[in-house]
């Protein structure tokens, strides 16, 4: 990498770490499978819905047989509130059966496997493998790290698997799952689509966005 695109890759990183120095995952788990269930949930939703809607999801199924188990109307019904409800109950049944089918039970540790779990697409197994196992096995490139990523000049592609390559070329692989959640923070809270609020930003000196507000 060039020194001075090497020094602006430092100094961003330096700028997350002061916004969000100790930011994780904001979906509430116990363990890799409710995690993979809350993610599965987590398309096209929020993460605060999904929140509240896994505590009395996983007292129901306390297990994975249990979700293996149940009919897809069932629990369908359960996930409701999540939105593409049906395709999410399909996702999470075919993945319980598969994980106890080829993995004993426990959620895959790599990503080649990971994948071939039902409602595992790379983005989901990125956040398994990173906020349950603390593999860096790539970036979760998100709606917000794919704008972020934009904005910062740190991207111009638009394709999440060619986003996540350009991230993986220059964000050292040691700060890629801490990166994931803090990008993700950073456009809930600051980096908004409507309206970024660029004027409380540490990054905004070295930000070349078309859309800044300041």
């Amino acid at each position: 990498m060039p020194k001075p695109r090497k020094d602006r890759v430092a100094k961003i990183l330096e700028g997350l770490d002061k916004l969000y120095p100790n930011v994780t995952c904001e979906l509430v788990h116990e363990t890799p499978w409710q995690l993979l269930v809350a993610t599965i949930l987590s398309a096209q939703c929020t993460d605060k819905r999904v929140n509240m809607v896994t505590p009395g999801l996983f007292r129901k199924y306390p297990t994975i047989e249990d979700f293996a188990n149940v009919s897809q109307e069932e629990l369908a019904q359960d996930i409701r509130s999540t939105g593409f409800f049906n395709n999410k109950a399909k996702s999470i049944i075919g993945a319980a059966k598969k994980v106890l089918s080829d993995y004993k039970g426990e959620v895959p540790r790599n990503m080649e496997d990971l994948l071939t779990v039902p409602g595992a697409a790379r983005k989901t197994a990125n956040v398994v493998l990173g906020t349950a196992y603390g593999i860096a096995s790539g970036v979760v490139v998100d709606t917000h790290v794919s704008r972020i990523a934009n904005r910062l000049g740190l991207t111009s592609e638009t394709d999440p698997v060619k986003i996540e390559k350009d991230l993986q070329r220059i964000i050292p692989k040691d700060r890629w799952v801490l990166f994931s959640h803090q990008v993700i923070h950073h456009g809930r809270q600051l980096c908004t689509a409507r309206n970024p609020k660029c004027a409380e930003c540490a990054l905004e000196p070295i930000c070349h966005a078309p859309d800044k507000t300041v």
